[in-house]
């Protein structure tokens, strides 16, 4: 009992609890976007530094008394990392086969890529994705709302309502759980994953979408040169979407291009953009290709426990469905 008592007082620190930090520096933290004890004990000294306005000596002092408060960075055992995973949920695809292939559908807590070449059904599987998301639990959803951030203005309303009146739902009302920012470049983007964090303490948000993850870092870092700074901030943007994902027990889809060509930074046709940084970051891959007429073959080329596998599936009008 003591013990359950000490983890509740644990839950009520807030920022102005931790040393060195007083009303001003909370007040630029929430702004910010550190609104809790973990979001700051997972942030960077040098981001913490920059924006408190404080020496890196002093954000490393902040971030390890949040790590303590939050008990973030401890040693867990295998038990108590298995209790959380039994919180983990699956959203349905809304075709059987591409649900099997994937163990029951997509993963809470987890980042699936889909990656292909133009026109493969990308953006249509995220499409059905935010519709999926709004059907209740025993229906394969997770009755929930939904944040699309769109990067090559690629999300249609339309298109949504089309895929909700197929399983019998209100279009009305399933747009208005998609909130859609568009994301005009690459650290905008990277900002938009903080506004999630905001809008997640508003609604139950259990989805997010990014499409797609790489057009804006592909175009705007060109060239050798660039490369290492590009793959330094989309592993940043990567680990605030796994952030996002453990902290909401949320879905988070990315698409992802491919190479047009063969070069030496991207390789063979079919290779994914971003290489090891989306590779290692990426808890699920699926690699979607055309075939014939509707059909997609959706091929799952990496997974931390399921065996790799393809499935066909047809793209209708209604949505994603099974041949």
């Amino acid at each position: 009992m003591i013990m359950a008592k000490k983890k509740e007082e644990k839950k009520e620190y807030t920022l102005e609890d931790l040393p060195g930090v007083g009303s001003a520096t909370a007040e630029k933290l929430r702004d910010a976007g550190y609104t809790d004890l973990i979001e700051l004990a997972v942030a960077s000294p040098k981001d913490l530094a920059d924006i408190a306005g404080i020496g890196e000596g002093a954000a490393q002092k902040i971030i390890a008394a949040a790590r303590k408060y939050a008990n973030v960075g401890q040693f867990e055992t295998g038990d108590v990392i298995y209790e959380r995973r039994k919180k983990m949920t699956k959203l349905t695809t809304a075709s059987k086969n591409f649900d099997e292939l994937l163990g029951g559908g997509l993963e809470s807590q987890s980042i699936t890529e889909l990656f292909g070449e133009f026109g493969s059904g990308k953006t249509q599987i995220v499409h059905q994705l935010a519709v999926n998301v709004q059907l209740p639990v025993d229906k394969g959803g997770l009755d929930g709302h939904v944040i699309f951030i769109d990067t090559e203005n690629t999300f249609r309303p339309e298109r949504i309502a089309q895929m909700a009146e197929a399983l019998g739902l209100n279009p009305e009302e399933v747009l208005k759980k998609i909130h859609v920012a568009r994301a005009f470049n690459s650290h905008h983007q990277m900002l938009m994953v903080d506004k999630a964090m905001e809008l997640a303490k508003e609604y139950p948000v259990r989805l997010l979408i990014v499409d797609s993850l790489t057009a804006h870092f592909r175009a705007e870092y060109v060239g050798r040169g660039s490369l290492a700074e590009r793959q330094q901030l989309l592993n940043r943007h990567m680990h605030d979407l796994l952030r996002f994902a453990d902290i909401n027990n949320a879905v988070v889809a990315v698409t992802n291009q491919v190479s047009s060509k063969p070069d030496m930074f991207y390789g063979d046709p079919t290779t994914p953009i971003g290489g090891n940084i989306v590779a290692h970051n990426a808890t699920y891959r699926l690699y979607i290709r055309k075939s014939r007429g509707n059909k997609r073959i959706v091929r799952l080329i990496d997974s931390p426990a399921l065996p790799d596998g393809e499935v066909v599936i047809n793209i209708t009008t209604e949505g994603i469905r099974d041949p």
